[in-house]
């Protein structure tokens, strides 16, 4: 990738429109931007942070966004809601429909509404051509049917998304569900919380899978990695998550950069914008 930095890395999943970054921003990027993190994808959770996640992808030429209503944001969702996303997703740096999904974990939403507006959010992203970047918590049955029922009608019509329709992100099920997702073309994001002690399952899916079934991301400002934990995440730590990767899969953190920037690249087409 000629002009880029040495070991270029992509930071798939960080929210960095959140307030937690609103007196440092600037400095937040570019520190990532010296270390090598050459492009960021910052998701929505509700119309709000849609909005300001499409207004950062206008601001940094390296930041892109996803527009979407997160399970844990589903009471706000209305009658307009779904034409305000399909809106937002006409800037044309908006690059997946996201933060979508189903959180049974947390119990700010009931579980046929969560379904219903994943659901519609799926629909949309058929529609305007779009991967989706997806929630995953205590949902794992209800997920996999319906994103494999999803890819399959892709697949059928032969859309273009169907073989990238999107990432699970910050992936931590097992190496069952992980092929799954994989049979169907998505990929799995991996976090910060691969630094964890108790990420042993994890470690597993890592060094059983081809390493480009993987995007990495930080979550930021949440799921800070080791030896940072207990303070504010941000994108410059996607390289712990890539360096973790390496000494799991026992390569070097090049190859980790090269598979992972190569599929961030071919499913948000990031490179098609310089």
């Amino acid at each position: 990738m000629t002009g880029e930095p040495t070991q270029s890395l992509v930071d798939s999943h960080c929210h960095l429109n959140l307030d937690e970054f609103g007196q440092d921003r600037d400095r937040v990027i570019q520190r990532a931007l010296e270390a090598g993190i050459s492009w960021f994808v910052i998701p929505g959770i509700d119309l709000d942070t849609s909005k300001s996640a499409v207004e950062l992808a206008r601001q940094y030429p390296q930041v892109f966004a996803a527009v979407g209503v997160h399970p844990n944001s589903g009471l706000s969702w209305n009658d307009g809601t779904l034409a305000e996303l399909r809106e937002f997703a006409r800037e044309k740096k908006v690059v997946a429909l996201g933060e979508i999904g189903l959180d049974y974990y947390r119990d700010h939403c009931p579980k046929e509404i969560q379904k219903q507006i994943f659901t519609a959010q799926l629909k949309l992203a058929a529609e305007l051509g779009l991967p989706v970047i997806v929630h995953m918590r205590d949902s794992e049955n209800d997920i996999l049917a319906i994103l494999v029922s999803w890819q399959e009608e892709l697949k059928a019509r032969k859309s273009l998304v169907a073989s990238h329709p999107g990432v699970v992100h910050s992936f931590s099920g097992d190496v069952s569900v992980a092929n799954t997702l994989l049979t169907h073309q998505y990929k799995l994001g991996i976090a910060g919380s691969v630094t964890y002690p108790n990420s042993e399952n994890l470690y597993e899916v890592i060094e059983s899978l081809p390493l480009e079934s993987f995007l990495i991301e930080t979550d930021a400002p949440y799921q800070t990695p080791l030896p940072f934990r207990g303070k504010r995440n941000e994108p410059t730590n996607v390289r712990i998550v890539a360096e973790k990767i390496a000494e799991i899969k026992e390569i070097k953190v090049e190859q980790v950069a090269q598979a992972t920037t190569g599929e961030a690249n071919k499913m948000f087409r990031l490179r098609g914008f310089h």
